[in-house]
């Protein structure tokens, strides 16, 4: 039975991924930064419909620190590294984002290379390559983030630790490297912790966003993220190559709300009902950093490729409108927002 490394597995993608890896019957290693955090990674994989038992086994480790990579990772045939730091609120230096994530991934990849690891996919994102302004809007594998460009920490960060695991692998001869690029993770929740996007959806059925910028943005589904690196783990021809994650063509904030109107009829009247003006995007740019950049990418509606998962992996993702309702779904099962009533949903 194969061993499989996952770190980052108390977030979105991570709990879905040991879940799916347990499946497909493989021994799972979880790296948590805590002990403690063990409880909560085995409640996600129950709630994905699996029971973990022994076929999963926790080790603890932290990014910032090279003790127990070598535990981790001793007779892993693969890693999924997922973790890096992503904060709600803007760090005081971007060196808080970035060192951890490029550092934390040079620290993986060595420790996965003593080892002997076949294959490491690393999940990069999407902030890696197209969030610099490209004339015409097309992106795939080969656009890069430009890391010097007015971007916020995190998108910075995930551009310079992907180009550094790139450096690092490129200059070994004894060890794959893969990267997944997702656009947005929505999907079904395994627990109450929000991530930014489905905090996104959370908002929009609350009504904390009754105006929203003209922006366009690319949409994935957990479920088919965790297909693509299964599918970038086995295929021989994915060692040393990039893959967009986008579920189809660039939605609106106003579209994924009308999509969730037409699901929830409840929640329409909660539901974004107007954009912001040019105008008032480039005043919220001016004080908000994170707004800076999408205020560059206003108006323009990106064309994400995902021609090469599809072509050389097979992959197959859903379509943008079920994930967004199934994300919306989730977040009401869990009690995470409440009935249109007023009161949670029956158990």
């Amino acid at each position: 039975m194969s061993i499989v490394l996952v770190t980052g597995a108390t977030g979105h993608l991570g709990g879905h991924s040991v879940a799916r890896l347990i499946t497909e019957g493989y021994e799972v290693r979880v790296a948590v930064r805590r002990p403690d955090q063990e409880h909560e990674v085995r409640e996600r994989v129950r709630r994905a419909g699996v029971e973990a038992g022994d076929r999963a086994r926790f080790v603890a480790a932290e990014l910032t620190s090279d003790d127990n990579w070598d535990k981790a990772t001793a007779g892993a045939r693969y890693v999924w590294h997922h973790a890096s730091p992503f904060p709600f609120t803007p760090p005081a230096s971007d060196d808080e984002l970035i060192v951890p994530a490029r550092d934390g991934a040079i620290r993986v990849l060595a420790a996965a290379r003593a080892a002997g690891v076949e294959r490491v996919v690393m999940t990069s994102s999407y902030a890696a390559v197209g969030y610099t302004v490209k004339p015409g809007g097309h992106y795939d594998e080969s656009d890069w983030t430009d890391p010097d460009g007015d971007i916020p920490a995190y998108i910075r960060s995930k551009t310079l630790a992907e180009r550094a695991a790139w450096d690092y692998a490129r200059a070994q001869d004894d060890l794959e490297l893969t990267v997944v690029n997702p656009t947005g993770i929505f999907g079904p929740l395994l627990g109450a912790k929000m991530s930014a996007s489905t905090g996104l959806v959370k908002a929009f059925l609350e009504g904390a966003m009754p105006v929203v910028p003209r922006m366009y943005f690319g949409v994935v589904d957990v479920r088919d993220v965790v297909d693509l690196h299964l599918r970038a783990m086995r295929h021989p021809g994915a060692a040393g190559e990039r893959f967009i994650g986008v579920g189809g063509p660039a939605i609106s904030f106003f579209e994924m709300g009308r999509t969730l109107a037409r699901h929830l009829p409840a929640f329409a009247d909660r539901v974004p009902s107007a954009e912001l003006t040019d105008e008032q995007v480039r005043e919220a740019a001016r004080t908000d950093p994170a707004l800076r950049e999408a205020a560059g990418l206003r108006g323009q509606i990106p064309l994400i490729s995902n021609d090469k998962a599809r072509r050389m992996l097979g992959w197959r993702p859903r379509d943008v409108a079920t994930t967004i309702t199934d994300t919306a779904d989730s977040l009401l099962s869990l009690g995470v927002v409440r009935s249109a009533g007023g009161s949670p949903p029956p158990a």
